[in-house]
């Protein structure tokens, strides 16, 4: 699980210097991005001297060259937290596995330095350096600093018969939002290279003979992001390592290298990443920590120049699905026809297989596509020659031809698997009839708690102190742990958009068995369901049922508060993941000390930033420290400044980019097995021990 830091840093308010992410650094860099913004408007128009309001030709402004990418950056990378600062990595490394994907190249090499600088290399063709027709200038200048520049607009004729990177953005948009673009190009026995800073050549292209053989050949390409662009330039190591270890496991045998720098040793460590059963292994991965009920299903196959693999495997100790989709290896986050099209696959075979082996009898209705799911892990994988996507960031596959090539290919593969092994049919309709029983258990269940008026959609939870506005894309909610942290939530809040949910004590773990029958018989279970919008479990995220855009966790800085965060994470997770894969999740970071210093109070978020504030202080001076055991403790104005102001507050989005890793994270820390969560807390233990505070 991946965090990233939203809304505000840290700062001043009410006459208290908030440490941390200071407000000082917030204004230099927004003073840095106006700079760059006000470069991108016409000197004539800001000589004109026209009265404001005046509009006329004048003010219309023209961007030049790469001027747009730097005035909007979220329209080409999502944004400029560390999601779109990763986003520049996946281009630079996309254009390399699509030299692999086209046979060109076979191991692609990634180089993580600690001084900001990411390296890309491969062994493909090399960017072309000969002279452009339309731009006079060599092809590598050209597809660097312009958009829409790339070679795979032409399909097969440009060696490209499908690619993740097709609207010629990529690596152009790496440029302008970059400090400095180094290019090293090896093709033709020769060796170019070219130096960019922020989207604009800082000399021409060199161009020698290579060394030795010269058979080299391939693209390196070295880039340092622009801190004036984004809000801390810190790549992790972690995040870059999920995204090759997915593209090692959907180019299978390709060699994937990660060097990443330890800071400790002073010295590089290399990772190879490579898998020869590909999609199969990733299965096998995402289910490590379950009980598989047969070996991987694996398929593949090509219609009408679409090529489909997918692997699928059921388990029997899992109650929700994980199908991952990918197109032309983009992650799919938000699914797409190739999802919707081994959705149904898999509910008619299901159906059918079991009907032919009289599992079903004539008197008995269908499984739903639900029940066929539990327990299944699966990931799908599509190449599309001209892929629709929605966005440049690519979270959802468009065309409707794929959904019609998956059934056909999918259902073939998984009836004949079943057909050979009976036992493995029965197991999966064993588990999807287990489900359905479950389910129906569960519709009880919520009519007696309806009857009860808990779940009744005009009845919401009487501890819900909910906010004024109905506006759910500006509306946010706490989830606060206990009624005396909750109360001072409460007043200290912005009752227009904030609305409050205390929690009694520590809810159910529902690890250890994610029955929806019981869920729905807890009250906290059952208050937090209905006050945020989540629906039936089992049911896909209905977005415009939530009730806000964002689900906020506070809890105290403290082991009670830090197992009490993760037993929400949890029953999100376990209940609904995709809160996670659309971003709703957030966890509130209050701050642990106070120094109050005369008038002055800094307020620190950790230990190290208590350290700090106090070296910084003059010696000698009277200072008083206190240490918020909870958030009870803080007054309602305390806590609005440092905790819920959106313009002051840190927040951490919680994000998955890892939905193995996830897996086997919650599996380790939540479930009834002792011995791995011993393992994890020695292995960190033993990790903290040797470092030199």
């Amino acid at each position: 699980m991946t965090t990233t830091t939203a809304g505000g840093g840290a700062g001043t308010e009410g006459g208290a210097n908030v440490s941390g992410w200071t407000r000082a650094r917030r204004v230099e860099r927004a003073n840095a991005r106006g700079d760059v913004r006000a470069r991108a408007v016409s000197s004539s128009a800001a000589s004109a001297g026209r009265e404001s309001g005046e509009y006329d030709a004048g003010s219309i402004q023209v961007l030049q060259g790469l001027e747009p990418v730097r005035k909007r950056p979220g329209m080409y990378i999502g944004s400029t937290s560390t999601k779109g600062l990763h986003h520049l990595v996946w281009e630079v490394l996309d254009n390399s596995v699509d030299e692999v994907q086209a046979g060109h190249a076979s191991h692609v090499q990634v180089t993580v330095d600690d001084d900001g600088f990411v390296t890309v290399m491969d062994d493909g063709r090399g960017i072309p350096t000969d002279v452009h027709p339309v731009t006079g200038k060599s092809s590598l200048e050209t597809v660097l600093t312009i958009l829409h520049a790339g070679g795979k607009f032409g399909g097969d004729s440009s060696g490209y018969h499908v690619s993740g990177g097709l609207h010629g953005v990529g690596i152009s948009v790496v440029n302008a939002l970059s400090e400095l673009v180094e290019v090293t190009v090896w093709r033709n026995g020769n060796e170019y290279t070219q130096s960019f800073s922020r989207g604009i050549a800082t000399g021409n292209m060199k161009e020698k003979q290579q060394d030795g053989s010269g058979n080299k050949k391939g693209t390196m390409v070295r880039f340092k992001p622009d801190d004036q662009i984004f809000d801390k330039v810190k790549f992790d190591n972690n995040i870059i390592r999920t995204r090759m270890k997915e593209l090692a496991f959907l180019n299978k045998g390709t060699e994937l290298h990660l060097k990443t720098f330890n800071t400790k040793t002073k010295s590089y460590v290399e990772e190879k990443l490579v898998y020869a059963e590909g999609l199969k292994d990733y299965v096998l991965d995402l289910t490590a920590d379950a009980t598989r009920l047969h070996e991987p299903i694996t398929f593949s196959g090509e219609m009408e120049g679409i090529r489909v693999e997918g692997s699928l495997c059921w388990t029997a100790d899992s109650y929700s699905d994980t199908l991952l989709g990918y197109a032309n290896s983009i992650r799919t986050i938000d699914g797409g026809t190739h999802i919707d099209g081994l959705k149904y696959s898999l509910t008619k075979t299901i159906n059918n297989a079991s009907r032919k082996a009289k599992l079903l009898k004539d008197a008995d209705s269908n499984l739903g596509g639900d029940h066929v799911r539990e327990g299944l892990s699966g990931v799908i994988a599509v190449w599309v020659p001209e892929p629709e996507f929605e966005g440049q960031t690519k979270t959802r596959l468009g065309n409707s031809e794929v959904r019609r090539i998956v059934e056909n290919i999918a259902s073939d593969a998984v009836m004949g698997h079943f057909e050979f092994n009976s036992a493995d049919l029965k197991a999966v309709f064993a588990k999807a009839q287990s489900a359905f029983k479950a389910a129906e258990a569960a519709k009880r269940a919520r009519e007696l708690v309806r009857r009860k008026t808990v779940l009744t959609a005009n009845r919401l939870p009487g501890k819900l102190s909910d906010c004024s506005s109905s506006d759910a894309d500006r509306t946010e909610i706490f989830l606060v742990e206990g009624d005396s942290a909750g109360g001072s939530c409460k007043q200290g809040r912005d009752r227009s958009f904030q609305a409050v949910l205390p929690l009694r004590g520590k809810i159910m773990n529902v690890e250890r068995k994610l029955d929806a029958a019981a869920l729905y018989k807890n009250t906290e279970i059952t208050n937090m369901i209905s006050a945020l919008g989540l629906g039936t479990m089992g049911e896909d995220l209905d977005t415009s049922a939530l009730r806000y855009s964002k689900i906020i966790i506070l809890t105290d800085a403290d082991v009670d508060g830090a197992h009490i965060r993760t037993l929400l994470l949890t029953f999100l997770y376990r209940y609904q993941r995709d809160l996670f894969e659309k971003g709703f999740v957030y966890a509130a970071v209050p701050p642990l000390y106070k120094v109050a210093v005369g008038k002055k109070e800094t307020y620190c978020y950790d230990d190290d930033d208590l350290q700090r504030v106090l070296a910084a202080l003059p010696e000698g001076a009277n200072k008083h420290i206190q240490r918020f055991k909870g958030l009870g403790e803080m007054m309602p104005e305390q806590l609005w400044s440092t905790t819920l102001d959106p313009k002051t507050r840190l927040l951490k989005r919680l994000t998955v980019d890892d939905a193995s890793a996830a897996n086997h994270m919650f599996s380790t820390l939540m479930s009834k097995e002792v011995d791995p969560r011993r393992r994890l807390i020695e292995e960190e233990g033993a990790a903290l021990a040797s470092i030199d505070f």
